[in-house]
């Protein structure tokens, strides 16, 4: 099959299009046929091995483990091993596939749902860890409630355009902080607010929020606290600039330890990877789905071909929703 292979970490170019074996799934595996895959950061932290400390934590300590990167994907099932239940080949499916910058990828059943019949593959593909860090970021972690006042800081990105969404559907009144260019996108999302970061500071303190959803983390904490209502929920998903030892995971430790002595709820969350409640949060998204009330924004789509020019595009920060690999 063809994929992308990386044999060492670095910049995008350390990608490279190659010829490698078909994945065989064993007895509690799934085989996908990748139709589509997206790109996160999630997927450049990885390529670079960046922040260092996650190289101590299973990443791969001079080289990555994993050959062939990327996790969202959408497509077929091509078979399934003899302990699965409820998939066959044939199915329809979307989900986090470690791998999935190749033709064929290897995931579990629970790591999958049914595709929505109205999302093109590339859409689907755009859903997994965006919509599912949406999910917990807002409703999970920040617990918003309909009439609420929710902020989403980086409104036009990979999980703000989900975030924005997610939280208009239980009704708060959502305000996105996003560039001029992207004010329209956000404003038809949802959001009753919408604010030009280039014009107006979001902290100046005229307007107070319940929650705040930070996918950014260009405001120091103690400007987003004075912009929270006092029982209010700081929500800060992990980010970070390339090159740091610890990179965003110390600011998840500073915020969690200023929370254990203020009144406010200070929550870290980390990108989507698979853990938890996955099963579960990917059905939850769906539902959004079919109910109308989530559509996926795709940015760009490349050719698997031209996977590193993708992950450039994602890591200079500045993707309007997804951007999603196609394969051949």
């Amino acid at each position: 099959m063809k994929a992308i292979i990386q044999e060492r970490f670095g910049p995008p170019d350390v990608l490279r299009l190659a010829d490698t074996d078909r994945p065989q799934a064993g007895a509690d595996q799934v085989l996908v046929r990748v139709h589509a895959a997206a790109l996160n950061p999630y997927d450049w932290h990885m390529m670079r091995g960046d922040p260092f400390v996650a190289r101590l934590m299973g990443v791969g300590l001079t080289r990555p483990k994993s050959r062939v990167a990327g996790i969202d994907a959408a497509g077929r099932v091509e078979a399934v091993g003899a302990n699965v239940r409820g998939l066959r080949p044939g199915d329809e499916v979307m989900g986090f596939c470690p791998g999935s910058f190749a033709e064929y990828a290897l995931t579990t059943a629970d790591l999958l749902v049914p595709k929505p019949a109205g999302l093109t593959f590339e859409q689907a593909a755009a859903v997994p860890m965006g919509a599912v860090t949406a999910l917990r970021g807002i409703r999970t972690a920040g617990q918003a409630q309909a009439g609420q006042r929710v902020l989403v800081n980086g409104a036009a990105g990979g999980v703000g355009t989900f975030a924005v969404q997610i939280a208009a559907a239980l009704d708060a009144e959502v305000t996105g902080v996003c560039s001029a260019r992207n004010v329209d996108l956000v404003r038809s999302l949802g959001a009753a607010h919408v604010v030009d970061y280039s014009r107006e500071d979001f902290t100046d303190g005229r307007v107070h929020y319940d929650v705040i959803l930070d996918n950014v983390g260009n405001r120091p904490l103690s400007r987003l606290r004075q912009v929270l209502t006092p029982a209010g929920i700081l929500v800060a998903n992990g980010g970070g600039s390339p090159g740091r030892f610890f990179g965003a995971m110390g600011s998840m430790l500073r915020l969690i330890a200023v929370n254990a002595f203020v009144r406010q709820r200070l929550r870290p969350i980390l990108p989507a990877a698979p853990a938890g409640r996955t099963h579960e949060d990917l059905l939850a998204v769906t539902a959004f789905i079919e109910a109308g009330k989530l559509t996926p924004v795709v940015d760009r789509t490349y050719p698997l071909a031209d996977t590193a020019d993708g992950v450039r595009h994602v890591e200079q920060g500045h993707a309007r929703g997804k951007a999603v690999v196609t394969m051949p």
